[in-house]
């Protein structure tokens, strides 16, 4: 009865503006501050990453041009301090990574053993665990372009993952790595593969130029009809003409209609590109 009656005679509402303003005025400052620090703190980083930047260049060109060994490196007081720096060897990696994206041949082979001498490989690896997909992608990409063959058990793991970006940047990083031994594991897999997934895999066989296609022809024998469809689409896609007998095979003993006409019209497909060969 006593709020009723304070309702009624409006003696909550002075006392209830006052406090929102109040309130209000008191999150505008917090937000304010929180605004300006973070500002603050970009500022800081930026300013770092330049200068972290310019160290960076003479260490790349000490180590990948004038053949400093890393060991010469790490012991040298002018880089030391740095290294143990968090944001310097985040920065670092970086500039390692796309510098390797760059060069090929002998300055890749040195990119690639100062990644692992410095253990900035360790930072990639770390970020598999992460429960966030999108720092488990990074990881996956800094992996395959450093050419990690030994993460390939850790990606066709995490290929498995029902979240699609996850799943086609781990598959691709398989490719990338292992080639065809990359998509192998496919022939047991549980899930239906969707057109957007199968169309990545083909075009991450095209970009990373796949010399070596044997036992592709094992992913005709899954029990999962869209591994079969892929299968198929990889066969025609690369003009596998080799694969010829398989899918002859495949259309006696298809497992559906569908199949059975895809496999058809595959199989015409490479009869005419041997033809024309």
């Amino acid at each position: 009865m006593s709020i009723w009656e304070q309702y009624k005679n409006s003696d909550w509402a002075e006392p209830f503006l006052m406090g929102s303003v109040f309130l209000f005025a008191g999150i505008s400052v917090v937000l304010y501050l929180l605004i300006i620090k973070s500002r603050n703190r970009k500022i800081k980083q930026e300013k770092l990453r330049n200068e972290y930047e310019q160290i960076i260049v003479e260490l790349m060109y000490s180590v990948v041009f004038m053949d400093a060994p890393f060991s010469s490196v790490k012991d040298d007081p002018n880089y030391v301090m740095f290294l143990k720096n968090a944001y310097f060897r985040e920065v670092l990696s970086e500039s390692v990574i796309n510098l390797h994206k760059n060069y090929d041949g002998v300055y890749a082979l040195k990119l690639e053993q100062f990644y692992k001498e410095s253990e900035l490989i360790k930072s990639s690896l770390k970020k598999l665990k992460s429960h966030k997909w999108e720092v488990k992608c990074k990881g996956i990409t800094e992996l395959a372009e450093m050419n990690i063959t030994d993460a390939s058990e850790k990606m066709i793991s995490i290929s498995k993952s029902k979240n699609k970006v996850l799943k086609i940047t781990a598959i691709n990083a398989s490719i990338r790595l292992e080639g065809v031994k990359g998509i192998i594991h496919l022939t047991e897999h549980a899930y239906p593969i969707d057109d957007w997934t199968q169309l990545n895999i083909i075009n991450a066989f095209k970009k990373h130029d796949i010399g070596d296609t044997q036992g592709v022809e094992y992913l005709l024998e899954s029990k999962n009809t869209t591994v079969v469809a892929l299968a198929l689409k990889l066969i025609k896609e690369l003009k596998l003409t080799q694969k010829l007998h398989h899918v002859k095979l495949l259309t006696e003993r298809a497992p559906n209609t569908l199949i059975q006409y895809e496999a058809q019209s595959v199989l015409k497909a490479l009869t005419v590109n041997l033809t024309n060969e």
